[in-house]
C-alpha cells in the first residue's frame, strides 16, 4: 500500500463532524391572560422543559431537534407559554457507537441551544414581555444522567 493510500485510509477513519444547517423547525407562543397579565407587577416563575430527538437522514447525516418548552407564570397565572423546535443537520463519521450517541445526545443539542434561547427571547419580547435570558444548560451532565437512568432500568428489568 502506498503512503498516499495509507493517508487516504487514515483520513477516512478519522472522526469527522460538520454542521450542515441550523434552522427553526417550529415555534409557538401563547399568552392566554393578555392583556390582564400586563397590569400586574412582573415577578415571573419560569419553568423550562427540554428534550431532543435524532433522526438519521442518510449515510453519516443526522437531524437533531432540540425542543424547549418554557412556561412563565406571574402571580400564579400563565403569562405565556413558548415552544421552540430548533433543529440542525449534522454530518458525522468515524465515531464509535458510544461516541456517536454522545455527540448526538449532548454535543449537537449544545450547539442548538443558543439559537433556541434567542428564538424564545425574541418571541417573548415581541409579545411585550421582558427577555428571559435562559441560563446555559450542561448537556453533558444531562446525557450522563440519562445514561445512568437507562442502565438502572436495564439492571432492574434483568432481576
Amino acid at each position: 500500500m502506498s503512503e498516499n493510500e495509507q493517508n487516504q485510509q487514515a483520513e477516512a477513519q478519522a472522526p469527522q463532524f460538520a454542521v450542515q444547517r441550523v434552522y427553526l423547525k417550529d415555534a409557538s407562543l401563547e399568552s392566554p391572560n393578555a392583556p390582564e397579565v400586563f397590569t400586574k407587577p412582573w415577578q415571573p416563575e419560569v419553568n423550562l422543559d427540554m428534550n431532543s430527538r435524532t433522526q438519521q437522514l442518510g449515510e453519516g447525516a443526522y437531524e437533531v431537534v432540540l425542543t424547549l418548552t418554557v412556561t412563565v407564570k406571574n402571580d400564579n397565572e400563565t403569562a405565556f407559554l413558548a415552544e421552540i423546535q430548533q433543529a440542525g443537520i449534522f454530518t458525522i463519521a468515524g465515531l464509535e457507537e458510544g461516541e456517536l450517541h454522545h455527540t448526538l445526545g449532548a454535543f449537537c443539542p449544545n450547539i442548538l441551544f443558543p439559537y433556541a434561547r434567542e428564538a424564545i427571547d425574541n418571541m417573548a419580547s415581541k409579545a411585550s414581555f421582558p427577555p428571559l435570558m435562559l441560563a446555559p444548560v450542561n448537556f453533558d451532565a444531562l446525557y450522563a444522567q440519562q445514561l445512568a437512568q437507562q442502565q438502572a432500568q436495564a439492571e432492574g428489568n434483568a432481576h
